[in-house]
């Protein structure tokens, strides 16, 4: 049974070991997005960290659905699925279970994985199959132009909402562990050294890695998160949550997050009241504080949380899967079936 389910589930390291650059990745395809949109450093960081993968690229597929974001297989120099709307999750979870030994990446939007997705999304992360969920989130619909998404903020207003949005905003990092995801990071287009190194861990770990990178649509939604993403103001808005380190930030490192009871709060280091001895600590391995720092998102009173929340161990359905198919050739034998079609209830008619 062990010899079947390492068949199985035959990882995607292989003897071939080539040595690809980032140009090994890039297709013969024109990159169609709009000048200045944050997808094009999606897309050079993600050509950069494959070569460090070691992973041969005809073992790796994307799979996208519709929206801007679901032109990334095309840009990619590996197999490639671009799919229907809400379905990359669904249709990638096929490929998994059908070829586990390949890395499987599934690039989404904020529209087509939280609206029409949404559903299939929540099932792919409970189910811990090991793929890659790359969510652009730039708050927006940006392909059918420019109607408000499931993470547009209330009042926002749009040509869907003229008014402004009435409809209280998904936060894909707090869905995203409510679906018990083993994986759960954010980390931003413009800042590329941070998104490679998310991408890398998402790539390392064995489950479904969920990471949503905050990306600007400059047509229409420009700016949405240049509080967090711009040198004028980051330090003071965002702060960087690493494993075993105590939460700092500022432009003069000078402020912290300190829990009171389980409650989130903004500390100065300045004044001698407070140090980091006092500060909270990550650790990516506690569910229930990567809920408190998701939850940090929309609170005004305090900095946007960005990095790795969560990264913990699980099976993967992949690998209970082959233990169940090995178990039951073990017991039944292979199985026939033209014999399984003609056994039970069936009858001729003449």
């Amino acid at each position: 049974m062990s010899t079947l389910v390492e068949e199985l589930l035959s990882q995607t390291q292989t003897t071939e070991q080539a040595k690809y650059t980032s140009k090994d990745f890039q297709s013969d395809q024109d990159v169609r997005w709009c000048p200045g949109c944050g997808d094009y450093s999606i897309l050079a960081q993600t050509q950069r960290v494959m070569p460090d993968l070691g992973i041969p690229r005809h073992k790796i597929v994307f799979v996208s659905g519709i929206g801007c974001s679901s032109r990334f297989p095309y840009y990619m120099n590996t197999y490639g699925f671009h799919s229907i709307h809400g379905r990359a999750t669904a249709i990638a979870s096929g490929i998994k279970m059908a070829r586990p030994d390949l890395s499987v990446w599934v690039v989404t939007g904020d529209g087509d994985g939280m609206s029409i997705g949404g559903n299939h999304l929540i099932h792919l992360l409970r189910r811990n199959l090991n793929i890659k969920v790359l969510l652009f989130n730039n708050q927006i619909y940006g392909l059918t132009k420019g109607q408000y998404s499931p993470t547009s903020e209330m009042g926002k207003v749009t040509k869907s909402t003229p008014y402004g949005s009435i409809d209280y905003p998904f936060n894909p990092v707090s869905l995203s562990l409510g679906a018990s995801s083993t994986f759960v990071a954010r980390t931003m287009d413009r800042d590329p050294k941070h998104l490679q190194s998310v991408l890398k861990r998402a790539a390392e770990h064995r489950g479904t890695a969920f990471v949503e990178v905050y990306q600007n649509c400059n047509v229409f939604n420009d700016g949405a998160f240049f509080q967090f993403t711009e040198k004028e103001t980051k330090d003071d808005s965002v702060v960087f949550i690493e494993d075993g380190k105590p939460l700092v930030f500022g432009k003069e490192r000078d402020k912290g997050i300190r829990l009171n009871g389980f409650l989130p709060e903004v500390v100065s280091l300045k004044n001698g009241k407070w140090s980091v001895n006092d500060l909270l600590v990550h650790n990516e391995k506690d569910t229930t504080l990567s809920f408190i720092l998701a939850d940090m998102t929309y609170k005004p009173n305090l900095p946007r949380p960005v990095g790795i929340f969560l990264a913990v161990n699980r099976p993967t359905y992949e690998a209970e899967m082959a233990r169940q198919i090995a178990f039951a050739r073990e017991k039944r034998g292979e199985g026939d079936m033209s014999k399984l079609l003609n056994s039970g209830e069936t009858w001729v008619i003449n």
